[in-house]
């Protein structure tokens, strides 16, 4: 069995920030989101994994991810010009795929407790597809199954106006090499993409089973930026204590925090559960509960709570920063003339000031 991780994409809902990077590196508790998915991938004894990569993330992910000897894996990558739906990304590693069963699993999304079962209970019954579900209060947004009272799927839809179940399809799927067939029927929807939907909705016509794993646990699509925070905030409730930089004795750690090597934390209070990053630096701050900080980033004479701050940022002489995910290099200062503001932001920017 091989792996397809989908990892392209514009990641149009968190610009200005997608604009620099790929979506499925942002950091979660200071590991990019690809990272929990690859290791999952990895679990579920699979080796074998073939990254989909757009024109503007391949180079970030390739970089990141290498050759996949750091998560024991064999990565091969394959380039998508232009996102043109997730059928579309199976089609064109139609190739590498060749006739082997595959875990399709979208780089962007989380899955608390891996694929293990999913994985498992598709080798047990061979179906011709197996398909995560979970079940939401909006199924609207997403795409929906239905299923019959023996428990088999016999029905998906994207999006639909009115849906008919709650359930909907986590971005993690088992097929066997029969959905090639299936993509190769479905034409484009009227967004001009081919869709998986489509395709597992052409296998139930044509008498193929297709089965459920209905997952509990706590899945989350990271594409947007209350997305991002709230899984940064699940990730960080889980962590334990470790405390391998410097604190001085005019510091007070509260709950779970993290100090990475060659963090130094001086005259500041950090309530957990926090991730402050190898060689970053807190002097004189406050930095309180579900906020990561990358490495090499710089707080100082700030308060920072329930945020993310990417890799080499300062942030000095802020009051309060809250619900923020703040870009790599980036400098956030007071300003001299309290009832301006002064600001320099990306396309597709989504500000809120005071005052």
């Amino acid at each position: 069995m091989k792996a397809l991780v989908l990892a392209g994409g514009v990641g149009s809902r968190l610009r200005p920030i997608t604009h620099t990077l790929a979506k499925q590196l942002l950091p979660i508790a200071n590991k990019p989101v690809l990272f929990y998915v690859l290791e999952s991938i990895r679990d579920a004894g699979i080796r074998e994994v073939g990254i989909v990569v757009g024109n503007t993330t391949a180079q970030e992910i390739e970089k990141a991810v290498g050759d996949g000897s750091d998560f024991g894996l064999e990565v091969t990558y394959l380039l998508q010009n232009e996102p043109r739906g997730l059928a579309h990304a199976v089609l064109i590693a139609c190739d590498y795929l060749g006739d082997d069963d595959f875990v399709m699993y979208l780089g962007d999304n989380f899955v608390v407790g891996g694929i293990n079962d999913l994985v498992d209970r598709f080798r047990r019954g061979r179906p011709e597809a197996q398909v995560m579900l979970t079940k939401v209060a909006e199924p609207h947004a997403f795409g929906v199954a239905e299923m019959n009272e023996d428990g088999r799927v016999v029905g998906v839809e994207e999006k639909p106006r009115n849906p008919k179940s709650d359930l909907v399809l986590v971005g993690v799927y088992v097929f066997s090499p029969a959905v090639h067939k299936a993509i190769a029927e479905i034409k484009p929807s009227w967004r001009n993409e081919l869709e998986i939907t489509d395709a597992i909705q052409w296998l139930i016509d044509q008498g193929h089973r297709v089965e459920p794993t209905v997952i509990s646990g706590y899945w989350r699509d990271a594409g947007s930026l209350g997305d991002i925070l709230e899984l940064n905030r699940f990730v960080l409730e889980g962590i334990e204590s470790s405390v391998v930089g410097e604190v001085d004795a005019a510091s007070e750690l509260i709950g779970h925090v993290v100090v990475e090597p060659g963090a130094v934390v001086s005259g500041s209070r950090i309530v957990g559960p926090v991730v402050l990053g190898a060689g970053s630096v807190a002097r004189n701050s406050y930095l309180g509960p579900f906020t990561s900080i990358d490495r090499d980033c710089t707080v100082i004479d700030s308060e920072i709570e329930c945020s993310i701050v990417l890799r080499g940022a300062r942030i000095e002489g802020v009051g309060r920063v809250e619900y923020s995910l703040i870009g790599r290099e980036t400098r956030v200062t007071a300003a001299d003339m309290p009832r301006a503001h002064r600001l320099v932001l990306g396309d597709h920017s989504d500000v809120q000031v005071s005052g």
